[in-house]
């Protein structure tokens, strides 16, 4: 794998400062997203997948629902719909593009009026990943299996795709499916990643502070700690230091597997497993963003692979950018995954 992208180090070594947080520090493998034409045999964000030939492809059996305001479009509309915004960027659309545009977004009248509705049917589900273990250092497969698939309903469930995990060894798949069904019908745009190859690069990482000990966050709030370690940061970050140890010590932004949570848009929730209540491994953070503007996370880029922040090339966008998060139990495989938005 390329592994061009380099996440630039660490502001300062923050166990120096915390020296409580260093047993708490996990790998995590960042994944960077970046536009390419994956095959089935590559690592990927929503490309092709290694699928057996006479296995069933997944399908999602509901509900399903769709509203005036966002128009229940095809993947294939989908597709043309970013070939046309693209071409719009350079040239002016051609009578028969313009013709193609107003089909898939016809002129609205005002006001607009909402009627949900559901939508019947069996959905064929999307791949959202591919990852092979040799590729990802902090995928942990189950004994036998070194391939992952990830896919979901582009339908939210009730908030967030609902997503399917497959784990299968790679070299038992001889006969793969070519022209896999898809779904007739999304109730996003943003809910069809493109696809995309990686440039896995493992990460050291931190707990967010809400995930800490009182004690912990009692020095990390304690201004005079940070001035007194000659940290480097800025005063502007006096009244609320915990706030940079989240954004740029703590856990990397952008897809990534294994590793710490960020969280934002709720506080830390349990993740137990469903079957048997035990503590469940983060898996696979699903990104809206890479990162923000002026983070110290964001990596090293070549140059075809700017702008570097905003919105990730797999184009995916949770709620209103947020993140997905999976989780799954260390000692069944089999039994039941969990879904977290932050």
């Amino acid at each position: 794998m390329n592994s061009s992208p380099v996440t630039p180090a660490r502001p300062f070594d923050v166990t120096a400062v915390f020296p409580q947080l260093a047993p708490l520090a996990r790998t995590a493998t960042r994944l960077h997203p970046h536009p390419g034409s994956p095959s089935a045999h590559d690592s990927s964000i929503g490309g092709p997948l290694l699928w057996p030939a006479d296995e069933p492809w997944p399908h999602c059996d509901g509900p399903h629902v769709v509203d005036g305001i966002n128009p229940a479009l095809s993947p294939a509309d989908v597709r043309l719909e970013r070939r046309l915004r693209a071409a719009q960027r350079t040239r002016s659309l051609t009578e028969e593009e313009q013709e193609a545009w107003l089909r898939i977004r016809p002129p609205r009248t005002y006001p607009v009026r909402v009627a949900v509705a559901p939508y019947e049917g069996s959905i064929a589900m999307l791949p959202v990943a591919q990852l092979y273990a040799r590729d990802v250092p902090d995928l942990r497969p189950p004994e036998g299996a070194d391939l992952l698939q990830v896919l979901w309903c582009p339908f939210d469930h009730p908030i967030m795709p609902g997503t399917a995990l497959f784990w299968r060894s790679a070299a038992t798949v001889t006969d793969i499916l070519t022209t896999p069904p898809e779904p007739p019908a999304m109730q996003f745009v943003d809910y069809l990643p493109e696809p995309c190859l990686i440039r896995p690069e493992q990460v050291v990482e931190y707990p967010d502070h809400l995930e800490l000990s009182e004690e912990i966050q009692e020095r990390l709030r304690d201004w005079s700690v940070w001035q007194a370690a000659d940290t480097g940061v800025d005063s502007a970050h006096a009244s609320y230091p915990q706030g940079f140890y989240d954004d740029e010590l703590a856990g990397a932004p952008g897809w990534k597997v294994g590793g710490w949570p960020r969280w934002g848009a709720t506080d830390p929730t349990p993740r137990s497993c469903p079957a048997c209540d035990a503590d469940m491994d983060a898996l696979l953070t699903i990104a809206t963003f890479e990162g923000e503007a002026g983070s110290t996370w964001i990596p090293h880029r070549e140059p075809a692979d700017e702008p570097a922040v905003g919105f990730s090339h797999p184009a995916v966008q949770i709620g209103s950018g947020y993140d997905q998060q999976l989780y799954v139990c260390p000692t069944a495989p089999e039994h039941p995954h969990i879904e977290l938005m932050h």
